[in-house]
């Protein structure tokens, strides 16, 4: 506790990092301002009514960051990027040109691949907010059908669009002016911003009769915390020795100190990715259902049911984020790279010889580990939803994958800040 104490004073006693910090705050006020500003032409007792018996929605509007629920400009969130991010990474396994970018010509080509991402961007935003739009439409929330005009849909699609280009750009500022990831801060922001909602639904619907199963999820919620913290600090210090080298009259390395791999390397974005993934096809059958079209009824009506079920989505959760898991870890650390930096440098590995021998080992220890990570984040993102089949509450099974993207992206910020305050010191 002191020590909290003393690095909160330290925080906010630097002048640098204190502005920054206050930067991230004023960028989340801007989002939630923004996602409270509606698009024209909604009817507001029919989007509470649709929102409340729809859980793939309720879903959609934690990872849109709470702009769907209000049908803002910001409603899109920041999908669309993450959608844009997740085809260029998978891009950089496929094509040689964009892999060597990636990790040959470093910060700049990795600039490169970002600039792309928001191109990308653009197109995939009017392609999911003109969906998205037009099944609203035929909910009877947006619009009267009768007076509705091609204007009206594309200047919604236009401003929903713009919305979620000037969400991408808050993210970036961050990251260059603020502190942490902007884009998992501002979907932090907006799960945070429905807390107080969500308790005090919880707290008017209370009945005695459901204070065990209330007090299940308070537990589950503890045991969440507890794992996602560990798991996040855990790693595996692999030993690393640099050679003696004599020049002149004096010796040179001789010294050892460790690699660290973490059991969790990919941090909260493989249920980001997951999400995106998993959501897309679902809104593209809700958008189908809508269509008067007996063969097509025939087709989307079965492959509604499926995704709708509780245990097959449940499945394919674990599956996509176990998955992406090793896929953005894969992104992240590279053994080749780390093994020909080691050789250069004169670093080995104790028993094991430089070059190819120790990429392998580098290999199976982080697929190992990777493993543990991967199957603990898939269980406890589909946890919760196997908890709703269970108990029938909607509530706590969209809150259980917010609570996992909340416990991590402030691990992440408190990292970050706590990194900043050590180099400070020193």
């Amino acid at each position: 506790m002191n020590d909290f104490i003393r690095k909160t004073k330290l925080t906010f006693a630097d002048t640098n990092l204190r502005r920054r910090i206050f930067f991230v705050l004023a960028i989340l006020l801007i989002f939630r301002f923004g996602a409270s500003i509606p698009i024209p032409g909604i009817d507001r007792l029919a989007l509470e009514s649709f929102f409340r018996d729809n859980q793939f929605f309720g879903l959609l509007d934690v990872f849109s960051g709470g702009g769907l629920s209000n049908l803002s400009i910001f409603m899109l969130g920041v999908g669309p990027f993450i959608t844009a991010s997740i085809i260029m990474q998978l891009m950089t396994l496929i094509s040689p040109t964009l892999k060597q970018m990636f990790h040959e010509d470093g910060a700049i080509g990795r600039k490169k691949i970002a600039q792309y991402s928001r191109l990308l961007t653009v197109p995939l935003a009017m392609v999911q907010g003109f969906g998205l739009l037009i099944l609203l439409e035929r909910q009877g929330i947006l619009f009267n059908p009768a007076s509705i005009t091609l204007i009206d849909r594309l200047f919604n699609v236009v401003v929903i669009t713009a919305g979620s280009v000037l969400l991408m750009w808050l993210g970036e500022l961050i990251n260059e002016y603020g502190i942490g990831n902007g884009i998992s801060l501002l979907i932090f922001a907006g799960i945070i911003s429905g807390l107080p909602t969500a308790v005090t639904q919880s707290f008017l619907a209370f009945n005695v009769t459901d204070l065990p199963t209330y007090f299940g999820f308070v537990l589950a919620a503890v045991l969440i915390v507890t794992g996602v913290v560990v798991m996040t600090e855990a790693e595996r210090p692999v030993p690393i020795t640099y050679a003696k080298r004599v020049r002149g009259m004096k010796m040179y390395g001789g010294i050892s100190t460790y690699l660290p791999i973490r059991v969790n390397n990919a941090g909260v974005m493989p249920i980001i990715f997951a999400l995106a993934i998993l959501l897309f096809p679902q809104m593209i059958i809700n958008f189908l259902s809508q269509i008067d079209n007996e063969l097509l009824m025939t087709i989307i009506n079965p492959l509604a049911s499926v995704l709708n079920n509780v245990w097959f989505s449940s499945g394919l959760y674990f599956l996509l984020v176990f998955g992406f898991t090793y896929f953005y870890t894969a992104v992240t650390f590279d053994p080749k790279a780390i093994s020909e930096n080691l050789q250069k440098s004169g670093a080995f590995i104790p028993g094991i010889r430089p070059g190819r021998a120790t990429m392998e080992y580098l290999t199976k220890t982080l697929s190992r580990l990777t493993l543990v990570g991967a199957i603990f984040l898939g269980l406890v993102a589909m946890l919760p939803l196997l908890m709703q089949a269970a108990t029938g509450i909607t509530t706590f099974a969209i809150g259980g994958t917010s609570l996992l993207i909340v416990v991590s992206v402030l691990l992440d910020f408190v990292k970050k800040v706590d990194a900043q305050i050590t180099m400070r010191e020193y």
